[in-house]
């Protein structure tokens, strides 16, 4: 019984750790660029979109086609190094449990 109650205080901790790295990531920013940097893309931990920046140079009413590939080259961009970054940080914390399927 003593091993159950381990394993739950240790289920315990991982809820708690999870849940803390979870509220940083809501509030770490993530910025990804196109263009040169002509257009940028701020998210936060978790790939929400917060921030667009369009340099005044690329737009063009004649292409919009082009502007509107540089801005889904940056929302793409800005997403997967925030997916990458919160695997990271999440990767270590089930882990410590040493139960099959959580590591």
């Amino acid at each position: 019984m003593r091993d159950i109650s381990k394993v739950l205080r240790q289920v315990q901790k991982v809820q708690e750790e999870f849940a803390r790295v979870q509220e940083e990531l809501a509030q770490e920013r993530v910025e990804a660029s196109a263009g040169g940097g002509t257009v940028r893309v701020v998210v936060d931990g978790h790939g929400r979109v917060l921030e667009v920046h369009i340099a005044p140079e690329v737009v063009d009413p004649v292409d919009v086609e082009t502007l509107e590939d540089l801005v889904l080259a940056a929302l793409h961009h800005a997403q997967e190094q925030a997916r990458a970054h919160a695997e990271q940080r999440l990767k270590g914390i089930a882990g410590d449990l040493g139960l099959p399927g959580l590591a």
